[in-house]
């Protein structure tokens, strides 16, 4: 009978300082058959799904409730219900419907970023393969309890705590953990109790990625117990951010509420004691004028717009987890960025293959194999007609455990990164590893261990001989070498040469290996260390490196352009980081992190405006980076993938998390999640949250004047005693018709030209600027000379109020409808054709007013509802002349002012 656990993962914490034997019998578990069935069902009770919790969400009625939390919609709010209470239930009513439908828009449009979110999640559910009553079999991670045991191999993710049991050149990429960018060696060995977690060496974290090699071990933590689930829960509730937006849209709703305040209770008091009206008409005017002054279609305008940005992000594979952040990048001064898979593919790849007295450059990148050879910056050469860039070639092949395979029309690696390069630099020059294994069967292999860097293969190459292919670190390659090759033949070996060779690719920042053969007997079947001691022929040396990205480099430029600082943080050495960040254009001496930890804060961020490269990085590092940089007024935008880069990503302005690599815990902490971990992608989201405040800027501009010119005409009919040319029903139609079909076009505007070369935006500077104000003025003015004047001059014509008020309305928004293509661009001219019919959405928005204004006007049941009546031709042509009047005389303001100010002032 199987004796019963004594513990488990979720209670202890020492399971790499036991003895394996000692794990297994207080865990209760079967090395050789597993858990079964039945255990596994208990166990799965006891201690819960193998999973991280979601972190807490706001439940739906309490998102749709912080809707009306706006100073503005209190306003609406509070007039709507003393209208109710007075009597005028129509009145009360849309203004109420007005207010649920602007938080209907905010609620299902806050919820779409999330879901977005949620489906990355999902796709990186992983799998794990384990010993279930003596059978091998694959389970969902989430079904793993403590004392299962698991089979790791190259390229899988460890789905829980595992303490290793059994370990063949098993080693991990622990970077998502640790910040370690070498992957680490497991053994079965314990360690000390007290050893820091990245030299606990007898355990596989959850999350952390098989790199080479194969293991079995037994589950001692699951879920939230795991190593990577108590750093998720410390940082999982991660506080909404106060971008600059919502700060200036706050502030500005304060002062416009105030504003708006004042201006009706002046009214209230001019019309009730100067102009005799009574009480109640007199509130209802000053109801009329706050409903008409109040923007409420703002809010609703502001989502969508964000929303809009938000979609476009996610058509260029960034996915924006809070709707303000979209704002945000927009204001971006740094960005600090991870090298490894964001401005590098994470991908190794043979630049250089150095034989002896022959160089060649190697094309093409990644493991796609489409490349060549380039002898000395010429023409391409054949492998074949190289023989020993051949017999390289053929070695590398022969003496490699990864797998190049294409499928579904993309090429894949299994195994080793370094290998995987080798592999691909072998494929261009035209070796396929199944018919070298037919012609070279392997016979035996002493595989790379770190302890002395080096593999070697064995190979009967023909019935009378065999071939050793040794690859490794150049020093140890180099000391087992008596003799070098060249196409002449076998030559002593020219030490001092090979030196230099070496020298010269470390200081491109590419990485090293050696390659070279023995010849040996027929009946040489088993491997001793012995074999390669020494009389090994050198054949050369390779160069390999993790390429920059073609379009990071573009991408680091157009940064650089805008005026935004790219800074790279990095594990890597310094020197690779300083020639990585050389071909990127991010330029200077880099900033290893033991000079990082020897500086206090005050110098640390002096230096840190000075560098762009720092290298060696830990994650506390990181985070003081981001700190310091924010103490100089820096907004910054920060990537990671790992949960050790969740301090960071949570203080800066914007993180930005990786969805192919990245963990649960970093993804928490952004606010961005990068779908194809590119560091392209950012400077696109950079350029649309550019596009977003310019458009949101521009809908404030457009709506402002319309609330103006309304607010305005009402305050100078109450100052001359004149009927009320807008009624509050009246108003709301207005707002909420320009607002949801003439204001919402502004928010599909396309970037204006030279957006990214423009400097960051001043997040300190409210939203409307003195020249903006200037033209919220100048337009209403004009809308208030319109549409008052109409109204007082159908008012002399003797006809009737619905009439007269028709009019002024029908007046207010054809001034709206010019001053659409006004407002496309801020200073610069759209007298053009594409700029007066360049966007889509101007028109079908212009179109769909046309049909609401000819309902608004025209059918009998809207005419009972709003009070209006029928226009003839001839106020139509008045109505159209100030239009045009209105659009000609604001693009005579632009030319006027476009020289002398920038939009910013």
């Amino acid at each position: 009978m199987r004796e019963e656990a004594e513990g488990s993962g979720q209670e202890r914490a020492d399971w790499h300082a036991r003895e394996s034997a000692e794990v297994v019998r207080r865990l209760g578990a079967q090395p050789g058959n597993g858990l079964t069935g039945e255990e596994a069902g208990q166990r799965l009770e006891q201690y819960g799904p193998n999973r991280l919790r979601p972190p807490e969400r706001e439940g739906p009625i309490r998102r749709f409730l912080k809707q009306f939390h706006n100073v503005l919609i209190y306003i609406l709010i509070v007039a709507g219900v003393v209208t109710a209470l007075l009597g005028h239930y129509l009145d009360s009513a849309v203004i109420f419907g007005v207010v649920v439908i602007n938080a209907v828009i905010g609620h299902v449009q806050e919820g779409k970023a999330e879901k977005a979110l949620d489906a990355i999640r999902g796709m990186l559910s992983p799998r794990a393969v384990v010993l279930r009553d003596g059978e091998r079999m694959t389970v969902d991670a989430e079904d793993l309890v403590p004392g299962d045991i698991v089979l790791l191999e190259a390229g899988d993710r460890v789905p829980a705590d595992v303490r290793i049991l059994e370990a063949r050149n098993l080693r991990l990429d622990e970077a998502v953990l640790t910040g370690e960018s070498v992957p680490v060696e497991k053994a079965d060995e314990p360690v000390a109790a007290d050893a820091e977690l990245g030299d606990r060496k007898s355990l596989a974290f959850s999350g952390t990625l098989v790199a080479y090699g194969r293991g079995q071990g037994v589950v001692v933590a699951t879920g939230e117990a795991t190593e990577i689930g108590k750093v998720s829960s410390l940082i999982a509730g991660v506080e909404s951010i106060t971008t600059p937006l919502l700060r200036q849209v706050a502030e500005f709703g304060r002062w416009l509420s105030v504003a708006i305040v004042l201006l009706a209770g002046a009214t209230f008091l001019i019309g009730y004691y100067l102009q005799a009206y009574t009480a109640i008409e007199t509130f209802l005017a000053a109801v009329a004028l706050a409903v008409a002054a109040i923007p409420e279609g703002l809010p609703a305008i502001m989502t969508i717009t964000l929303a809009i940005g938000v979609q476009r992000m996610a058509g260029r594979n960034a996915i924006i987890r809070r709707l303000p952040a979209v704002e945000t990048l927009g204001s971006v001064t740094t960005i600090c960025s991870d090298k490894t898979g964001t401005l590098t593919r994470n991908e190794m790849t043979v630049r250089s293959v150095v034989t002896a007295g022959q160089a060649y450059e190697v094309s093409g990148v990644g493991y796609v194999p489409d490349g060549a050879f380039h002898r000395d910056g010429d023409e391409a050469v054949s492998a074949a007609d190289e023989p020993v860039l051949a017999q390289m070639l053929r070695g590398v092949a022969l003496c490699n455990e990864s797998a190049l395979y294409h499928r579904d029309g993309d090429w894949r690696l299994e195994g080793d990164p370094t290998e995987g390069a080798l592999m691909v630099a072998a494929v261009k020059g035209g070796f396929e590893r199944r018919e070298l294994d037919r012609a070279f069967p392997r016979v035996d292999v002493i595989p790379f261990e770190s302890s002395y860097k080096f593999m070697v293969t064995l190979h009967r190459e023909r019935e009378d001989g065999g071939l050793l292919i040794m690859k490794g670190a150049p020093e140890r390659v180099l000391a087992a070498c008596t003799q070098e090759r060249t196409a002449d033949g076998d030559r002593p070996l020219d030490r001092d040469g090979w030196q230099e060779v070496l020298d010269g690719i470390a200081s491109r920042g590419q990485r090293l290996l050696a390659v070279a053969v023995k010849e040996t007997d027929p009946d040489h079947r088993e491997l001793l260390f012995s074999d390669v001691e020494e009389g090994m022929v050198l054949l050369g040396v390779m160069g390999i490196i993790d390429p920059p990205r073609e379009e990071a480099i573009e991408a680091v430029t157009e940064c650089h352009r805008a005026g935004i600082g790219v800074k790279m943080i990095t594990g890597d050495h310094a020197l690779t980081a300083g020639a990585i960040g050389e071909q990127l254009g991010i330029r200077g001496r880099p900033l290893v992190g033991h000079e990082i930890e020897a500086m206090d804060d005050d110098e640390l961020g002096r230096r840190c405006l000075e560098t762009d490269v720092f290298a060696r990085t830990t994650p506390i590092h990181k985070l003081r980076l981001v700190q310091a940089l924010q103490g100089h007024g820096q907004i910054v935008a920060m990537t990671g993938d790992g949960v050790n880069d969740a301090p960071a990503l949570k203080r800066a302005d914007v993180g930005i998390s990786m969805g192919n690599k990245g963990t649960e815990a970093a993804k928490e902490a952004s606010e961005m999640v990068l779908a194809d971990d590119n560091f392209a992608s950012i400077a696109h989201a950079v350029e649309e949250g550019r596009t977003v405040y310019d458009n949101l800027k521009k809908a404030i501009l457009y709506l402002l004047p319309t609330n103006g010119g309304q607010a305005f005409t009402i305050v100078i009919a109450i100052m001359f005693g004149l009927t009320l040319p807008v009624t509050p029903v009246q108003a709301l139609w207005i707002n909420m018709v320009t607002a949801v079909t003439l204001a919402l076009a502004l928010a599909f505007e396309p970037p204006e030209p030279g957006l990214m070369e423009r400097r960051p935006r001043d997040p300190a500077k409210p939203i409307l600027s003195g020249f903006l104000i200037w033209r919220v003025l100048f337009v209403s003015v004009l809308l208030v000379i319109g549409t008052f004047g109409h109204y007082v001059y159908m008012e002399a014509q003797g006809v009737s109020d619905e009439l007269a008020r028709s009019v002024a309305i029908n007046t207010l928004v054809m001034g709206q409808v010019f001053y659409l293509f006004n407002a496309r661009y801020i200073l610069e001219p759209v007298t053009s054709v594409a700029g007066l019919f360049g966007s889509r959405a101007v028109l079908i928005a212009i179109g769909v007013l046309i049909v609401l204004q000819g309902l608004f006007t025209y059918a009998p049941p809207v005419q009972a509802l709003f009070g209006t009546a029928a226009l003839g031709p001839e106020e139509w042509l008045r109505v159209l002349i100030f239009g045009v009047l209105l659009f000609g005389i604001v693009e005579l303001e632009k030319a006027v002012l476009r020289r002398r100010i920038s939009p910013e002032d």
